[in-house]
């Protein structure tokens, strides 16, 4: 049996509205507690808002309330939000709440009195937005190195965690557990953070600077750091110190979902904080990436921050759910824009999705009365055994997907099951049967198969398109119980016959748009050229190939062809882009040997410089990347 599974968002700063980069993380959350309640596993899923500090208080005196008051108005905003967008969190815990700031007052004193705090006098610069300290050797002209923007030099007293004395422990266990910080890239992050001294953390701010916050039990002139009070949400809502076998029940938790930026208050501050407090350490910190928008990072300023609102409202819950998390790599930077979400709409969900259940429940209307008919004996067994195997051998490969956190690869398993639905179709043909009487039985068969092959896409949709899969449930006629343990077996014939359906209005109605202008061909193939005498061997020479190592990727905004590589060639790293994103994902080609150009003249792509060109094989579309079989160096010159 299966641990429990706990997982946690961060908790969001009320010192504004909620933004897409809140709803990303709290989806992808809400997809994995899904999940594992469908599979039978024991699920608490976590998410709240942090509400005390600097400024949450400056907004606050600039509305002119109370901060209290002001924090409930805005987290109602996200408590709505989650609502709308179909969020099933366990609990929602707010840092104002009693049951919070008593666990962190008893921890406060307890790491006092184990000597892990003590009271300092502090001289430095100080970051009002990031509401940290820094040292001389961290501002960069004048600002802080985390925002860019000024910092102010403070001299006060406060009281500091010796975060520093935990510091080899820490990149010890980091090392013991490959798993602990993910992606990968994120853990290297960390590694190299700590390579510099670990200092001691200020935890206290001077009530004549800062009163909104959790007082410090044993200094009645100070409030606690914002980030010492917020951290301590994920034990304070499963009981910590408050109900031992409920805390035992879910800690450690298995998943904490954490944007790129509060990395390092993940894997540093609040590692060393449990280490303190003598408690095991989550299993996994997995920080992902941030959205731009059409190519450009979101500000107030650009006028371009993403309302998730406003977006479930244009295309639809589900529609948004499902962009975000197929769109790019989860744990990757990414881009947003309304024309690649349309694009998805009607080509994936409208076309796909939606014409296969309105193509399949007219025909049982049409042909079956609008009563599901018995299996009957296969006329096209081959590719029914495929559709067979392809929905048993389904929830293993989600189980290794999502438990990867490759949500947009989990959702291509998925469309496999689509793509073998509508084929079964044009296959079957049955339109063709209908007009024959001896096929009646094949024409049931194929009905039933359609049937079945729905149901099971209604199952394994539920937890990234929820209110999609209810939809679909009901035009089937059936009612399932999607948060009890419906994928604990896959076993085929689940789906029975005499049932009448129900159809209804379309799933996703297609999204208009105006004619674009088409994308610019990859730098992977050359473009086409009029028919010249062959060259000579002189010639030839002229193009230098080497060898080159792929060592970063990365998606090109607002393309689905262009990946954007950094290329070791031995004697330098160029920056290639490369048509190649319809065949590979970012991470799958991390570390390969290619083929490049290397004395191409640079030209730009999208706007992005392309210093050469990788090789690959194919025609209207590239097969595969050219390489090597044996292993050579980076800038092996190729004849």
């Amino acid at each position: 049996m299966k641990p429990p599974f706990y997982i946690t968002t961060p908790i969001y700063y009320v010192n504004d509205v909620p933004h897409i980069g809140h709803a990303y993380t709290t989806i992808a959350a809400d997809v994995l507690a899904r999940y594992h309640r469908m599979t039978g596993r024991q699920t608490f899923f976590l998410t709240g808002t942090d509400e005390h500090g600097q400024k949450v208080q400056q907004a606050a005196e600039k509305q002119g309330v109370d901060p209290q008051a002001y924090t409930d108005r805005i987290v109602t905003r996200f408590q709505d939000l989650w609502q709308r967008l179909t969020i099933s969190n366990s609990d929602f815990i707010r840092t104002t709440e009693t049951r919070h700031t008593t666990v962190v007052r008893e921890i406060l004193d307890a790491l006092l009195e184990k000597g892990d705090l003590y009271e300092n006098t502090y001289e430095g610069w100080y970051c009002l937005f990031d509401e940290r300290f820094w040292t001389e050797k961290d501002v960069v002209d004048g600002n802080c190195p985390d925002c860019h923007r000024p910092v102010e030099q403070i001299k006060e007293s406060n009281y500091f965690f010796r975060m520093g004395q935990h510091q080899d422990w820490l990149i010890k266990h980091i090392n013991a557990n490959p798993n602990f910080i993910r992606p990968e890239s994120r853990r290297n992050e960390v590694l190299g953070f700590l390579q510099q001294p670990l200092g001691d953390l200020c935890i206290s701010r001077p009530k004549s600077r800062l009163s909104w916050g959790i007082p410090l039990p044993f200094a009645k002139d100070y409030v606690t750091y914002v980030w010492f009070d917020a951290l301590v949400n994920y034990i304070s809502a499963i009981g910590y110190l408050a109900d031992d076998a409920k805390f035992k029940t879910w800690w450690p938790a298995s998943i904490h979902l954490v944007g790129k930026d509060i990395l390092t208050t993940h894997s540093v501050y609040w590692t060393t904080m449990l280490h303190a407090m003598g408690l095991e350490m989550p299993k996994t910190i997995f920080a992902h990436g941030w959205w731009t928008v059409d190519g450009e990072k979101m500000s107030k300023s650009r006028g371009n921050v993403v309302d998730p609102n406003a977006m479930a409202q244009e295309f639809g819950v589900d529609a948004f759910r499902y962009f975000l998390l197929r769109e790019i790599p989860f744990g990757q930077d990414g881009d947003f824009s309304k024309t690649a979400m349309i694009q998805r709409i009607n080509s994936e969900l409208a076309n796909d999705v939606g014409n296969l259940l309105n193509r399949s429940l007219t025909m049982v209307e049409r042909f079956a009365g609008g009563i599901v008919p018995p299996p009957r004996p296969s006329q096209d067994r081959d590719l029914e055994r495929e559709i067979k195997e392809a929905v048993a051998g389904l929830k293993d490969r989600l189980d290794t997907r999502l438990g990867a956190l490759e949500f947009h690869r989990a959702l291509e398993e998925i469309w496999r099951i689509v793509e073998l639905g509508n084929q079964y179709i044009e296959r079957s043909a049955p339109w063709k049967l209908a007009k024959d009487p001896t096929k009646k039985e094949t024409l049931e068969n194929v009905l039933y198969t359609q049937m079945e092959i729905l149901y099971w896409l209604a199952l394994f949709f539920y937890p990234f398109m929820p209110t999609t899969s209810e939809a679909m449930a009901k035009q089937l006629g059936i009612t399932i119980h999607f948060s009890d343990p419906v994928l604990a077996t896959t076993k085929w014939g689940a789906f029975l016959p005499g049932i009448t359906i129900a159809k209804g209005q379309p799933l996703f109605p297609r999204v208009e748009t105006k004619p674009t202008q088409p994308e610019p061909e990859a730098s992977t193939k050359q473009a086409a050229a009029p028919e010249t005498p062959q060259i000579s061997i002189e010639d030839f020479q002229k193009v230098q190939l080497k060898m080159g190592k792929v060592i970063a990727a990365e998606a090109v905004p607002k393309s689905k062809k262009l990946l954007k590589l950094q290329v070791d060639i031995g004697t330098e790293t160029r920056q290639i882009v490369a048509g190649i994103a319809t065949k590979y994902a970012p991470e799958d080609i991390i570390g390969k040997l290619v083929v490049i150009v290397a004395n191409l003249k640079p030209a730009k792509l999208m706007g992005v410089e392309s210093q050469g060109m990788v090789l690959a094989a194919g025609d209207k579309e590239v097969e595969g990347l050219l390489s090597v079989i044996e292993s050579v160096e980076p800038g092996t010159k190729v004849k």
